[in-house]
């Protein structure tokens, strides 16, 4: 039985053996299509609403600035379009959250098995 191959691999012709692109053009590249930091703030209070989803504290246009996006999956890269990986919280329950991570960690981290 002959091992064969599932598919063919092409090689990247456009690719160039010595890449003359500056790593600030290879960054701005990678970023391309993916929204801001204020694009996807917008999106997210459009989509989910003036409200915090851990504490449920409404907020309007006068103190929309205490509302953050939270990331769930704690990429901040990653920002679908559909709002899916972003919730509202407010700083205070944001900060909780963040807080929760480090005590977590640090009480795995002494823990001796």
């Amino acid at each position: 039985m002959r091992n064969r191959r599932p598919f063919k691999v092409e090689k990247n012709k456009s690719a160039k053996k010595s890449d003359t692109r500056s790593v600030a053009d290879i960054v701005k590249e990678l970023r391309k299509g993916a929204p801001s930091s204020g694009d996807y703030r917008k999106q997210s209070l459009k989509i989910h609403g003036l409200i915090c989803a851990k504490c449920g504290r409404e907020f309007d246009f006068s103190n929309q600035h205490l509302l953050t996006v939270h990331h769930k999956d704690g990429n901040h890269m990653n920002n679908p379009p559909d709002g899916s990986n972003w919730e509202n919280l407010c700083v205070y329950c944001h900060d909780d959250e963040h807080s929760r991570e480090v005590l977590g960690d640090y009480f795995n981290s002494d823990r001796k098995d």
